[in-house]
């Protein structure tokens, strides 16, 4: 009796997916998947997700495109990648932009930067990666991602508004570019640092910014920001922190005793709905 009872939790344990199997909490439909359940959740997405070439000077830039299951025009979002570039996560991440209705554009802001010009794909290691991503200047960044931009808005199922959202490094360059001009209808920003005062005061796109509480380098850049874009005609700024989070929590949704899975879980509703009040 015993081990027919041990055989069928056995079976009931593998039916639930590599995931319980190996003691990791299942990723939540609703939300994007950790790190570590991103490549699984890639393989079975039922959305239509493929990788493009944008053109940009005399070269191209890889760019992972998903698009959503819905009869009417979709709003693009432009997803800059955190530091360690175009991985499998942040292409994850694109695919439940679509599952939220959304057009997801997802360059890798890297592209021919690589070895025999290739992108994070061509990289041997991720702290390559993310030496070529700080070797990147903001002008060089800002112009990949107007490129992309200017590519997504022709996309013939979008309805021609278009948000950034930025993780981490790429949280940084969302804010950066809610003072791009034109300036796109919203920037969401994850844990990235604020923009200096001459680029504050500039931004004209609403930013909804999300951050882990105990991120003390990035939190700094809270009020300041606060206090420059209170007197910016134009501009909305809502600053949102999770109590017992750490920087990175969407990505790192394992970590910190549960805390990062809390935010993760509460964060991204508030962006959704953020980006689906601003892009509809």
């Amino acid at each position: 009796m015993k081990k027919a009872l041990w055989i069928a939790a056995m079976l009931l344990l593998g039916s639930a997916g590599p995931a319980l199997a190996l003691g990791k909490k299942p990723a939540s439909a609703s939300i994007p998947a950790s790190d570590s359940l991103s490549a699984a959740r890639l393989q079975d997405s039922p959305r239509h997700g493929e990788f493009v070439d944008v053109p940009y000077g005399d070269g191209k830039l890889r760019t992972w495109v998903v698009y959503p299951e819905r009869k009417d025009r979709a709003g693009i979002v432009l997803v800059i990648h955190e530091i360690f570039g175009l991985s499998s996560w942040a292409r994850a991440l694109g695919d439940q932009l679509a599952a939220d209705g959304f057009i997801a554009v997802v360059p890798d802001l890297i592209s021919g930067m690589g070895p025999g010009g290739g992108g994070t794909e061509s990289v041997a290691s991720r702290d390559e990666v993310v030496q070529l991503i700080r070797g990147l200047s903001p002008g060089e960044a800002r112009a990949r991602l107007d490129a992309v931009r200017a590519w997504a808005m022709k996309l013939p199922s979008a309805n021609g508004k278009l948000g950034t959202m930025g993780f981490c490094w790429g949280g940084g360059r969302s804010f950066e570019y809610a003072a791009v001009e034109p300036p796109p209808q919203a920037a969401v920003v994850f844990y990235g640092t604020s923009p200096d005062s001459a680029t504050l005061l500039r931004v004209r796109a609403p930013v909804l910014g999300l951050y882990g509480g105990d991120d003390a380098r990035v939190n700094a850049t809270i009020e300041p920001a606060q206090s420059v874009l209170k007197g910016v005609p134009g501009s909305r700024y809502e600053p949102i922190r999770f109590d017992g989070a750490g920087h990175g929590f969407m990505r790192q949704q394992e970590g910190r005793e549960g805390a990062n899975l809390r935010a993760a879980q509460k964060a991204w509703p508030r962006a959704i709905a953020f980006l689906r009040s601003t892009l509809k």
